[in-house]
């Protein structure tokens, strides 16, 4: 296994693009294991499948119906072999991953894929979410959580989606209050780790002062 580096943070903080440029300038692999809750939700609404059930969105988990695989530019997510990695972004099926990664069943059942991952890279592998530096990768000698204001999260997701602001504050309030106080692998700011505000800084300014911070605890790492 390579070195593993972690940014979580809530939704439309900024995890994806920062994380990408982060594993790009160092050489490595990157991961957003987010998408494999979204994959997850995404495939759970397509087969209206019980959304109350734990145990059958568990066993869905586990189906050959879809796949995640690991690209240099995204994470895709495949259902019966056609890309849907587009789709899975949507506002709509975030709301269904953040009901769906309240049960323990269904987290159990993808952290072993989410760990796989980190355990293919002999290099080294930025992975980014909600619960990489405290759940899925609690060792990672370097972790980062990115956080903005719910208005500026919002104007990014609007931006992308082409949707409209306050309705975009409206579910991440939602979603956020979800993610925060489930009972299983709440988000919350990881040990140790750089929280980097991102709402007065442009993209550049954050890739930067993460990228400092990642580069001065490797280094301290390879002298202990």
């Amino acid at each position: 296994m390579g070195t593993i580096v972690t940014i979580d943070g809530p939704a439309a903080s900024g995890k994806s693009s920062v994380s990408r440029e982060l594993a790009s300038r160092l050489g490595w692999r990157w991961v957003s294991t987010g998408a494999f809750y979204r994959g997850l939700a995404y495939v759970a609404r397509e087969l209206a499948v019980d959304l109350d059930s734990a145990q059958v969105l568990a066993d869905l988990a586990h189906s050959k119906e879809w796949e995640v695989l690991l690209t240099s530019e995204k994470t895709k997510v495949l259902f019966r072999g056609t890309d849907v990695t587009d789709k899975i972004g949507l506002e709509d099926v975030g709301g269904i991953a953040s009901k769906i990664s309240h049960y323990p069943e269904v987290r159990e059942a993808l952290l072993g894929a989410q760990r796989a991952c980190g355990a293919a890279e002999a290099k080294g592998l930025v992975a980014e979410g909600r619960d990489c530096g405290t759940v899925v990768f609690p060792n990672a000698p370097a972790k980062i959580y990115l956080t903005a204001s719910s208005e500026s999260r919002a104007a990014r997701r609007a931006a992308e989606e082409g949707a409209d602001p306050e309705s975009i504050i409206a579910a991440q309030k939602q979603r956020d209050k979800q993610d925060t106080t489930r009972k299983a692998a709440p988000l919350a700011v990881p040990a140790n780790a750089l929280v980097v505000d991102t709402s007065e800084m442009n993209f550049e300014q954050v890739v930067d002062a993460v990228e400092k911070f990642v580069r001065g605890r490797l280094s301290s790492e390879s002298q202990t």
